[in-house]
């Protein structure tokens, strides 16, 4: 059994910047991907990142340029820089990895960023 626990989330003003990170423990083998999607009130959970474990990263294009993707696989931690944060950034975060058929998920992390 996998599990995901999140850290970093907080509140910032727009153009500040936040790094969130997780954690993965537990029975975790061979080659999966980990990232991060988010959900804004109202709204349907959205993917912001992902990077596999050979270190090819996607981001969603409101993100591009903005957010870095990265992850330390001897210590199976996902870490997300977020830079130039929006206030349409706010949302819960939430920590993902997909190893086959499984699929993962963190509790969560709040992101508020103000105005």
């Amino acid at each position: 059994q996998v599990q995901l626990v999140e850290s970093g989330g907080g509140s910032v003003q727009a153009g500040g910047s936040l790094r969130l990170s997780c954690a993965a423990s537990g029975s975790i083998f061979g080659i999966n991907t980990m990232g991060w999607h988010r959900q804004a009130p109202g709204r349907q959970r959205e993917l912001v990142a992902f990077i596999s474990s050979g270190g090819l990263a996607n981001y969603a294009d409101s993100v591009k340029g903005r957010f870095t993707i990265s992850r330390e696989n001897a210590k199976n931690t996902v870490s997300l820089q977020m830079n130039s944060l929006k206030p349409e950034d706010t949302a819960v975060y939430y920590c993902h990895l997909v190893a086959g058929t499984l699929v993962t998920w963190g509790q969560g992390t709040q992101v508020t960023v103000s105005s």
